[in-house]
């Protein structure tokens, strides 16, 4: 049993491995401002309406972390991915001085300044690619998380569904409307502290009209508070800090195959 399942870690490290190869950077003009994503695009998108995930690195990460940190094209290879290159923000936690790469934190932050990069670039993956637009999804860590929710407030109508982890939305809420969302959270988490996370869980029932939780069966570690309106609300609770934990990633997939988005 030990070889078998040291032949299944030594198969999706080498999974893993070939899905990094397979990315490709592109740059977009965005404001006069050069910015940079890693890309990858599955040979059937050029043929066939496909998945696309947006998973965001936090707050002094970089689109490689994120890459390593989410790894979807290992997990869903139908499914095109982005990871999109933050600039130098100033931290609402840490970082006031703005020496590390994140998101803008709220509506007209930054001039919009990511927002308008990400419009830009689900614009030209529409153009260039056989985008699905009922299988669109964000996800993002710590600060990416709040890209996420800020995502889900401004750009709601694109998503099927999100999944932010270890973030808080305090400053979208009132924006947000019913959707089916995964919050991930670490019930020690020291920097966003959890009775922060946990408000805004309990918003987001509210919010989809949800009843009572119990265990989700797509994965016994989650509980799914079903929606009359068909927007659940899961969370994926795990006893550590502001890590984000690699067995993580693939409930997050799990998830997002479960969620398209209703035809108009």
């Amino acid at each position: 049993m030990n070889r078998v399942f040291s032949f299944l870690i030594l198969l999706t490290a080498a999974a893993s491995l070939h899905a990094a190869e397979s990315l490709q950077s592109r740059t977009w003009m965005v404001d006069e401002v050069n910015r940079e994503a890693l890309l990858y695009v599955p040979p059937q998108a050029l043929r066939e309406p496909s998945p696309l995930i947006f998973a965001f690195h936090g707050h002094g990460g970089n689109m490689r972390n994120a890459s390593r940190m989410f790894p979807f094209p290992s997990l869903w290879p139908e499914a095109v991915v982005v990871y999109m290159q933050g600039l130098n923000t100033p931290g609402q936690l840490t970082d006031p001085q703005g020496k590390k790469p994140g998101w803008q934190s709220g509506p007209g932050a930054m001039e919009d300044r990511d927002l308008k990069f990400f419009d830009a670039v689900l614009a030209s993956l529409k153009a260039d690619l056989k985008v699905d637009e009922r299988r669109i999804y964000s996800t993002g860590h710590s600060n990416g998380g709040g890209f996420t929710y800020l995502l889900w407030g401004t750009r709601g109508d694109v998503f099927a569904a999100v999944a932010p982890s270890a973030s808080a939305a305090p400053k979208v809420m009132s924006l947000l409307k019913p959707k089916p969302v995964m919050h991930i959270a670490g019930e020690n988490d020291p920097l966003v502290k959890f009775t922060w996370q946990k408000a805004t869980i309990e918003v987001l029932k509210r919010l989809n009209e949800c009843a009572a939780g119990q265990t989700w069966e797509a994965d016994d570690r989650c509980t799914i508070y079903p929606s009359t309106r068909g927007n659940p609300v899961v969370t994926a609770l795990h006893p550590g800090g502001h890590e984000f934990r690699k067995d993580t990633s693939p409930i997050i997939v799990k998830f997002f195959k479960a969620h398209t988005k209703a035809a108009p």
